[in-house]
């Protein structure tokens, strides 16, 4: 008989993860995560948020991404663990412990399984740009640190950007790998990004993602806070005085039983 872990499933302008108790892992996270986030075998995501009793804050959550390698956070995945709280709660504001540290989430709104909050994210921590020397090309951006590393690439954003990102996150001067932005500017104070994500690939957004995009064109002077950042799946909205808030959904799809064991 194969074991079964029961699943929350949960999405942030489309990406997509699954909370599950860590109890019920024993200890073999990237191989299950592997096998969870498989969407043609498994229950399919961009990743695990395998949660955790903790005594600082109301939940541990721990990220595993859907290649099976560990994560410091997700902005999106974060507000997805809040939004499984807050289903089973009649608090507002959600204290997550993260790799990153502890991350409140406030509940702003609720209309059924979706879900809206504000997110404290951090300060950022913006290094000087940097340009990579490509086989092909030359790719000039800079490194944004929101609690997990990013490069954002501002526009016209490549048609390539898919194969570009898979290079770019590879290089070696990210020894532990990088997430990519490719950012264009559509308005004012407001901009575009397709968004490369390290043990994932190509998603349809990233909260991380949207907070580094605001950092990026913010600190170069392209834009001033709030800056609406919007992905294939949606829009958020991202805060930055001293440190970065985060904005956005997080929509509760179903739970179920996975079997550990059938594949």
């Amino acid at each position: 008989m194969p074991s079964i872990i029961p699943f929350v499933k949960a999405h942030g302008c489309g990406n997509d993860f699954l909370m599950i108790d860590a109890k019920y892992a024993n200890g073999q996270f990237a191989s299950l995560t592997r096998h969870l986030c498989d969407r043609n075998r498994g229950v399919g995501a961009d990743g695990v948020e395998w949660l955790f009793p903790s005594e600082k804050s109301d939940v541990l959550a721990r990220l595993f991404n859907a290649d099976g390698s560990e994560a410091e956070i997700s902005g999106n995945g974060t507000r997805c663990v809040a939004a499984h709280l807050a289903s089973q709660s009649d608090k507002k504001v959600f204290l997550i412990d993260t790799a990153a540290g502890v991350k409140a989430c406030t509940l702003v709104s609720r209309e059924d399984n979706l879900y809206q909050f504000s997110a404290r994210m951090g300060v950022p921590q913006v290094r000087k740009g940097l340009t990579l020397h490509l086989k092909e090309r030359n790719v000039s951006g800079l490194e944004i640190n929101i609690g997990n590393p990013h490069f954002v690439v501002i526009g016209p954003v490549p048609e390539d950007w898919k194969s570009l990102g898979a290079v770019i996150t590879n290089h070696p001067h990210f020894r532990e790998g990088t997430n990519i932005e490719f950012v264009n500017m559509t308005g004012e104070n407001e901009a575009t990004f397709c968004i490369y994500e390290r043990g994932v690939g190509p998603t349809s957004s990233s909260g991380t993602g949207s907070c580094a995009t605001a950092t990026a064109v913010i600190t170069m002077g392209l834009a001033q806070s709030p800056v609406t950042v919007k992905a294939e799946g949606g829009a958020q909205k991202v805060y930055w005085q001293n440190e970065l808030v985060l904005e956005g959904p997080a929509e509760i799809v179903c739970r179920g039983e996975y079997f550990a064991g059938n594949s």
